[in-house]
């Protein structure tokens, strides 16, 4: 309630300086949430890739770029948070300005061009559990979201070198292929080359002592050829689940004319429908053989719902907070415990791809 009465004031704030005030104002522990997060029913509880999540609802990668509020993120009632993307060297990412918000359509643009501080000063970070951290004991899951330097010309050397940087401070570990922001990276989507990929850095991954689950970020701009290859891929390759989906390129008739001509990947609410669709085809598609975390305009419990019927096992969002605030999080979890105990779900795992059956 507190952050809608204040958020005409942050909506005057350009939206990257707003991001960067939230970040240092939760490693300073300022309160941003309502208060000390519930104890979450026992039907959300999770199990996925091998993991037991307290609830299903996750900080999708790109609030956290650089693994600084692990902790004050998992403190606001989240299951699991990823950072990143990481990079293996550090990026100052693309010219500024260029993360935007548009009230009317609660949604953001972003050509953000994975800015972050190196995989090295992640790890270090993670390592030392400095404040903002990830201090052992933690409850929840920690994933970390892998990219590639936009000057590499050798895209497996990058994710394979995110990997042995970070890999034993993840529970589990993304390949990101699907930002429409670094040059020639959606084409790491084609079947032959993602192949080589998922090949190498799976075998970066098996080289740890701890082997953390493999999943895969994809894009929601896909051809039926590409969606078809991508599930094959999938299965084959040995992934240990997916994410559906990134941002979109897409932009909707109704969008705010005044951003719709901004470069950058479009999410928030005009992405719920395209994303979610994707989701259901993908779950047919791989016939629930891999667990999938959906991502892609949740706002709501109604939202989280709809993507675990349309097959995630696992839910992710970050724009939503944008105009909602932290108190979202608890209002998102106890509408989804209504909504599967209304409809007859003693768990998440029973509703998963339920609109299939």
């Amino acid at each position: 309630m507190v952050y809608r009465l204040l958020f005409p004031l942050i909506d005057r704030i350009d939206a990257e300086r707003a991001h960067g005030l939230a970040v240092r104002a939760l490693k300073l522990g300022l309160p941003l949430g309502s208060g000390r997060p519930q104890p979450d029913p026992p039907v959300l509880r999770q199990t996925a890739f091998g993991l037991t999540f307290v609830n299903p609802l996750g900080l999708a990668a790109g609030f956290d770029k650089n693994g600084e509020v692990v902790a004050p993120m998992l403190g606001l009632g989240f299951g699991f948070v990823e950072v990143g993307t990481v990079t293996p060297l550090p990026q100052p990412g693309n010219p500024k300005p260029r993360l935007f918000r548009l009230t009317r359509d609660r949604a953001v643009i972003n050509r953000m061009g994975f800015n972050n501080e190196g995989a090295a000063a992640m790890a270090q970070r993670l390592a030392q559990g400095r404040p903002g951290g990830r201090p052992g004991g933690t409850r929840g899951i920690l994933g970390i979201n892998l990219g590639k330097n936009k000057d590499q010309t050798d895209a497996a050397a990058d994710y394979v070198a995110g990997v042995a940087a970070l890999g034993a401070f993840a529970d589990y570990l993304v390949i990101n292929v699907s930002s429409p922001n670094t040059p020639g990276l959606r084409a790491l989507q084609e079947r032959g080359r993602l192949q080589d990929l998922i090949a190498h850095v799976l075998a970066a991954r098996n080289a740890l002592q701890r082997k953390p689950p493999l999943l895969l970020k994809i894009a929601p701009d896909l051809l039926e050829e590409e969606r078809t290859d991508i599930a094959a891929v999938a299965v084959e390759s040995g992934l240990d689940g997916l994410i559906v989906s990134n941002t979109t390129i897409a932009r909707p008739a109704e969008l705010d004319p005044r951003y719709a001509g901004e470069a950058g990947g479009l999410s928030g609410r005009p992405l719920f429908e395209p994303s979610t669709a994707l989701l259901g085809d993908m779950y047919r598609r791989i016939e629930g053989r891999l667990p999938i975390i959906g991502v892609g305009g949740v706002a709501n419990g109604a939202d989280a719902y709809a993507k675990i019927r349309a097959g995630a096992s696992l839910v992710q969002l970050y724009s939503a907070l944008v105009f909602e605030g932290p108190g979202l999080v608890q209002r998102i979890k106890s509408e989804l415990a209504a909504l599967l105990m209304r409809d007859g779900f003693a768990s998440v795992a029973a509703a998963i791809g339920s609109d299939h059956r």
